[in-house]
């Protein structure tokens, strides 16, 4: 007998639980906060707040401001040094390293057990179990699941106590995960663990492409390297000619769209499902839970409290159950993790409110704005899944960043592309995406009208591997959890991803 069969009946609770708890917002959110708040009751943090034992939302957002990263760094490093009962009681041993930022300074988000358990394997599951509620015939627990992983951070910075652990969010999901879960999961843990990733590839692509295969997780990008490589191993085109029962692929990180189309040329339509995640360092935060919608449920009792700062106008966060229909938002936790009102970069469009259901917009720090075009991630995806799609071209990475104007000139975007496929003609490639931008984006076709403000952008072609080799050179880590921005509001990153391959 099939054993997703047996599973599902659990997996389809667990999904209506999740539905019921999101059309209730108020009621599931203030809930979540006193359990966060009565947990963590014996840390400084919490004491610091003065309280007083109150766990309601109006006493908490007088007693703790919003609180960025640069705020508690010193709070970490003193936790990974050994420190405890500091954000969060007692010890954490576990940390998640994000560089986040173009400084080079690395972001360290604890990891507790209460979230891990809470938030992170529990959203992994919430993704399984909405899947199977619109997928009554899956056999997604008859074979393995394909799941790419980082590594830990094995070097001497940051100073850190005896038994903590940093490293990549899915190292530590993959060396903390249940026995019984490595005999559903490829590859063993020993190759998953691995840092360098030029000895992992090869090990990784042999133990896949030998194992029953039915389900994928991790960063489009980075899948799609190792599911070329089981192609290229096999000698066949399509995935589903490897491993007949692929079902799923769960992806996450970065925007799925520009990565589409390559992996629909990969694998049987008739078979194939694609479901969106939300899942970062600070936390698995929504799931697509509607194959027919690519917008994303915002799970709400997952083990972090949500608020919103509006980004129109100087307007204070608010909580779940008040965000507007059609508004966007930068998004700010509470979690069991030690983040206490904790914005995490990131910016979300609410696209329904019950149940609430979000899309990424992009970054707060991921944006183009220096001639008041407001371009966004989501903007820049779409145009440019849209023109690859009319020249039939492929991307494999990009960033952009603005040329200012000049005396001489005025100003523009410049694009630094990586292609899988290249187009016939990059001035034709360049005119398309100008004009799908310009269609995705209001501010940027007003402020490219006419060529009174902005020129038409440009595009430098990458050379292959270039966004890897950079990366890498940078500090990051292949296949983890860090990645170049894809917009910049300022030339540095591509300055220096632009020299590097002119040296």
């Amino acid at each position: 007998m099939s054993i997703t069969r047996l599973i599902r009946p659990f997996m389809i609770r667990k999904a209506q639980r999740a539905l019921d708890s999101a059309a209730d917002a108020e009621d599931s959110q203030r809930m979540l906060l006193t359990r966060i708040l009565q947990s963590a009751r014996g840390c400084e943090a919490v004491k610091g707040m003065g309280l007083r034992g109150s766990t309601r939302y109006e006493d908490y957002i007088r007693a703790k401001a919003v609180t960025p990263y640069d705020s508690i760094r010193g709070d970490v490093m003193r936790m990974i040094a050994g420190e405890r009962d500091v954000l969060w009681p007692g010890a954490t041993r576990w940390y998640a390293q994000s560089s986040g930022t173009s400084d080079g300074r690395s972001k360290y988000i604890p990891v507790t057990d209460m979230s891990l358990r809470n938030n992170h394997y529990s959203g992994a599951s919430q993704a399984v179990a909405h899947y199977l509620l619109h997928n009554p015939g899956s056999r997604i627990f008859d074979g393995r699941a394909l799941i790419l992983g980082g590594s830990f951070n094995t070097g001497p910075e940051p100073a850190r106590a005896p038994g903590v652990n940093v490293g990549d969010l899915s190292a530590t999901l993959i060396r903390r995960i249940t026995p019984l879960a490595e005999l559903v999961r490829v590859p063993s843990r020993k190759i998953a663990l691995m840092s360098d990733w030029r000895e992992k590839l090869p090990l990784l692509v042999s133990s896949a492409a030998k194992a029953n295969v039915t389900n994928l997780s991790g960063v489009p990008s980075w899948m799609l390297t190792v599911v070329r490589g089981v192609l290229a191993e096999t000698g066949a085109d399509n995935l589903n000619s490897v491993w007949p029962g692929l079902e799923v692929f769960f992806h996450g990180g970065i925007g799925f769209e520009p990565y589409r189309s390559q992996y629909e040329a990969i694998t049987d339509s008739g078979k194939m499902h694609f479901v969106n995640t939300y899942n970062a360092s600070e936390g698995f935060f929504a799931v697509q839970n509607d194959p027919s919608d690519r917008s994303m449920l915002l799970l709400m009792d997952n083990g972090v409290f949500y608020e919103f700062q509006p980004l129109e106008g100087d307007r204070e966060p608010v909580p779940a159950w008040n965000v507007t229909k059609g508004e966007g938002y930068s998004l700010i936790i509470t979690a069991m993790n030690g983040l206490w009102r904790y914005p995490i970069g990131d910016t979300v469009r609410i696209e329904s409110v019950s149940p609430l259901k979000i899309s990424i917009s992009g970054r707060t720090k991921s944006y183009i704005n220096a001639f008041g075009e407001e371009l966004m991630v989501y903007n820049a995806d779409a145009a440019l899944t849209k023109t690859c799609k009319e020249l039939g071209c492929e991307v494999t990475n990009y960033t952009a960043a603005p040329v200012y104007t000049t005396e001489r000139s005025h100003g523009r975007h410049e694009w630094l592309v990586e292609f899988a496929r290249s187009p016939r003609s990059i001035d034709e490639f360049a005119e398309t995406l100008d004009r799908n931008l310009q269609e995705e984006n209001s501010d940027y076709a007003a402020k490219r009208a006419h060529n009174i403000f902005l020129d038409r952008l440009s595009v430098t072609v990458a050379p292959e591997g270039l966004f890897d080799h950079w990366l890498e050179r940078n500090g990051g880590k292949l296949g983890g959890q860090r990645k170049i921005p894809r917009l910049s509001n300022d030339r540095d990153i591509i300055e220096s991803m632009i020299s590097t391959y002119k040296q």
